[in-house]
């Protein structure tokens, strides 16, 4: 599952990893930019919008609290 003490970013590109997801593939799958998703996972954006959040830890199969926390 995804780890503590990390940033919204690392805890996605962690997650993305241990299901074998491409960026390209998470992306399609959350329904959002690959663009966006990029920025997110080096820490261009930090604070994603909750309507993103909610879609990336959907897409991670994991709880939004998982993702934020």
């Amino acid at each position: 599952m995804v780890g503590g003490n990390q940033n919204i970013g690392g805890k996605v590109k962690l997650q993305r990893n241990s299901l074998s997801l491409t960026q390209e593939a998470l992306a399609r799958k959350a329904d959002i930019p690959y663009t966006t998703l990029v920025k997110i996972e080096t820490g261009k954006v930090k604070n994603p919008s909750v309507e993103t959040a909610k879609k990336i830890a959907c897409a991670l199969e994991i709880t939004i609290d998982e993702l934020i926390s």
